[in-house]
């Protein structure tokens, strides 16, 4: 099948950059080229460029300028929050996450109880929530972190982050989210959830790829994730990926402006695509919460149906689907988000994730049903 005629469904892995993004990367890659740290016109309009997009991510967050830190992308984010915090409280030797988290969160956490910390991993229910009665019980005087994703990347599950941090701060510790498939989905702001710390990552909101931020309330203490010169307030050393950070600003602010119109649009065509699939698969399972949820996900398992096989071939019919995170799709484990929320592990590796994006249109959601039952009947 011909790349005009795909159908990209797998929004949640990764977007497309968009052309006004482009263009604005492009304006910097060829024309502003400077390094920041330079101390001639080039580099102080470069300089400009890179605080100009600190400012205009801030806005969108509803935080200080100050209080963000640029990165590689949300693995990063999350490792640098995660291992850091935890360092910074050296008599604290208690962290406390999910069993739904994404890798980056889990295994810097595994890692972590290799080095002597204790890390609890709160259960869920079957829609993929916390419980924030199971926070509360988990939390003790050495507790140094709690982590806790807003959007799950696999199930889109929103959990009750304001609640959940509130409970964390009355026992004086510190509250990290991995926001990275939520921000430029739904609005986010950090001052509203009332987290210490939050990741996010340009390529979940149509922004190039390589390029994200963690941001940290002022008086949270983190040290340096790299060491060498004084970039990002010496705390993420190395020659700032200006061109990035310059798209990642316009991505963001673009998505902000547009959130309400494409989030109901979104969702609408989500709802549409659940109502065809279950009149075409009566035992169809829907993964996840159904209204509690990022407007684009949709995860389906369908008993008895081998997934990855399902996915080859909805990929021959012209159909870019997932079995769940991408980061871990080369591996041959089962999904540990759905065998979390009480699924077994057959029913599990019967999945397959559907996510939606702002340019996918009802005409598609069509062929892409009629493409599924024509697999599922043959």
């Amino acid at each position: 099948m011909s790349d005009e005629t795909r159908v990209y469904l797998d929004n949640a892995a990764t977007t497309r950059v968009r052309p006004e993004v482009f263009d604005a990367m492009r304006l910097v890659l060829c024309e502003e080229y400077g390094n920041p740290s330079s101390i001639h016109r080039e580099g102080q309009r470069a300089k400009r460029l890179l605080e100009d997009s600190r400012e205009r991510i801030a806005a969108c967050l509803g935080c200080s300028p100050d209080e963000l830190f640029f990165t590689s992308g949300g693995t990063e984010s999350d490792n640098w929050a995660v291992r850091s915090a935890s360092a910074s409280c050296s008599d604290k030797r208690h962290i406390i996450t999910s069993a739904i988290e994404h890798p980056a969160v889990l295994n810097s956490c595994r890692q972590l109880e290799k080095e002597g910390y204790k890390v609890s991993y709160l259960p869920v229910d079957r829609y993929g929530l916390v419980s924030p009665d199971s926070l509360e019980k988990a939390l003790t005087k050495d507790t140094s972190l709690v982590s806790i994703m807003l959007g799950n990347n696999e199930i889109g599950t929103l959990e009750p982050i304001r609640e959940l941090a509130e409970i964390t701060h009355e026992y004086g510790v510190l509250f990290h989210t991995d926001a990275v498939q939520a921000v430029g989905t739904i609005p986010v702001n950090v001052s509203e959830l009332g987290v210490d710390l939050m990741s996010f990552s340009a390529h979940k909101f149509y922004g190039p790829k390589g390029v994200g931020g963690l941001y940290v309330r002022k008086g949270v203490k983190l040290l340096p994730y790299i060491y060498g010169g004084a970039q990002e307030r010496s705390s993420r050393a190395g020659t700032e990926n200006l061109p990035a950070i310059y798209g990642m600003a316009e991505a963001l602010d673009l998505a902000v402006s547009e959130i309400e119109a494409t989030e109901k649009r979104i969702r609408f065509l989500r709802d549409l695509l659940l109502e065809k699939v279950r009149k075409v698969s009566a035992n169809v399972i829907l993964n996840g919460h159904e209204t509690r949820v990022l407007p684009g996900i949709v995860n389906l398992t369908f008993p008895g149906v081998d997934g990855e096989k399902l996915l080859l071939l909805l990929n021959y019919e012209g159909f870019a689907c997932s079995g769940g995170a991408a980061c871990s799709s080369k591996d041959a484990g089962t999904s540990h988000v759905l065998t979390s929320i009480g699924l077994s592990e057959k029913d599990a590796k019967s999945s397959i994730r559907v996510s939606i994006g702002v340019d996918n249109t009802e005409e598609e959601i069509d062929h892409f049903v009629a493409a599924l039952c024509k697999i599922l009947n043959h």
